[in-house]
């Protein structure tokens, strides 16, 4: 008797999911709890795991098929006794079909994605000589179409009885000598999650009254503090390693503390003042920006802070953040500084009211008591939704924060 693999349960925000890889084929075997197949949502790559052993009997459901919560994706054999029988005896029966040589026998052992094999056999393709970018070596769509050029120089031994100058022209393209090279494009389809950025972004430009602000701020003092201490700090916080985010995210604790519009949001004719600072940090991944939230970041050291950023850092690279971890939020923070930026206008993230970018260090001459010095200098930027923050409290929060950062005993003092 078949047993069902079913989408897991999404939660409210969530209406339907896409399944981005299988990692299954009929006739393979798993292990109990190994990955079977990544639902793609428009918030986070969904991990479904196999309920029990067996054997992948059937997919109902094709990588880019759009599936809902709890609906039966595919059916297996449940037992590791028939995942055994099952890998056994695959080899045996595909013996008898390749009586045509060798290269059947490696088409055979071929992992690929249903719509890479599909295009495979459209183009005439022989997957074994396709190399696979995928997870464990898997074909995908996009290898088949990046290797069907490939073939095209195959047939130019065949045609060496012909005159030269064809076999030039032939080649032509390839090497662009006279500078008509191709006009290569590519299409794919938008994922779920930069759909879903976009949307948002498209949103906060539209229904907000976005305005941003500057200040820089002098590094120099944070960057000393944390020369100073960083060995013992990861020393005594068991490999913790001391950053720039998290002085920003409690000096941010501070200056929502002072100025609560900032930490406010609008709810239709309601505005809500949260007492709590629930900060979102900005996460770059291969498949878009997310923003996991540290809650109740009043309440956390440090180490603490710095800790919960890196887990975000590492979670997020591998897709296994979850959507309650990104729900929520009473501020955020970005920093575009990591990739080089040196000013930029961050877009609010709705319904929050505003959101701060830091940026690279960069040393520049100021002037400092009549005299002129090279200092390590930092732009900040601090959006906010007009209709809630006016101007005086938008500066007033990015000049607090500047204090902060350049004079760190306030952050202890709270002063």
């Amino acid at each position: 008797m078949s047993n069902e693999i079913k989408v897991p349960t999404f939660p409210e925000s969530v209406q339907e999911g896409t399944i981005a890889t299988w990692h299954k084929q009929p006739g393979e075997a798993f292990a109990r709890d190994e990955i079977i197949v990544d639902i793609e949502t428009d918030k986070v790559v969904q991990e479904v795991p196999a309920p029990a052993a067996g054997v992948m009997k059937e997919i109902l459901k094709g990588e880019g098929d759009t599936v809902t919560s709890n609906e039966v994706i595919a059916l297996f054999n449940e037992g590791e006794a028939a995942a055994d029988s099952s890998e056994s005896a695959a080899p045996a029966a595909a013996e008898p079909a390749s009586t045509g040589g060798s290269e059947s026998d490696d088409s055979a052992d071929v992992v690929a994605a249903p719509a890479a094999k599909k295009l495979a056999q459209e183009k005439g393709i022989d997957l074994a000589k396709v190399k696979g970018t995928g997870k464990g070596g898997r074909i995908t769509k996009e290898d088949v179409a990046a290797y069907k050029d490939e073939p095209a120089a195959a047939p130019a031994p065949a045609q060496a009885a012909k005159p030269a100058p064809a076999a030039a022209k032939a080649s032509a393209p390839a090497v662009s000598v006279e500078g008509s090279g191709e006009r290569v494009e590519k299409r794919v389809p938008m994922t779920r999650l930069r759909a879903r950025i976009a949307e948002r972004l498209l949103d906060a430009t539209q229904t907000t009254a976005m305005l941003t602000t500057f200040n820089e701020v002098n590094m120099e003092p944070i960057m000393k503090l944390r020369s100073q201490y960083k060995d013992k700090f990861e020393k005594v916080h068991n490999g913790t390693r001391l950053g720039f985010m998290g002085f920003f995210v409690k000096a941010a604790v501070e200056a929502l503390r002072r100025i609560p519009a900032v930490n406010a949001s609008i709810d239709g004719n309601d505005v809500v003042y949260h007492g709590y600072q629930d900060i979102g940090v900005a996460v770059s991944t291969p498949k878009g920006l997310v923003v996991p939230v540290l809650r109740n970041t009043e309440n956390m050291s440090l180490a603490a802070i710095e800790n919960g950023i890196r887990d975000f850092g590492l979670r997020a690279r591998d897709g296994k953040i979850g959507i309650e971890e990104m729900q929520g939020g009473t501020f955020t923070i970005t920093n575009g500084g990591v990739f080089g930026s040196l000013l930029s206008t961050p877009i609010l993230n709705p319904p929050q009211a505003a959101i701060l970018g830091m940026h690279k260090i960069q040393e520049r001459p100021m002037a400092v008591n009549g005299e002129v010095k090279i200092l390590p200098m930092m732009y900040l930027a601090l959006s906010y939704d007009h209709r809630l923050i006016d101007g005086k409290e938008a500066v007033s929060f990015l000049v607090a924060i500047k204090e902060m950062i350049e004079d760190p005993a306030r952050i202890l003092l709270e002063i």
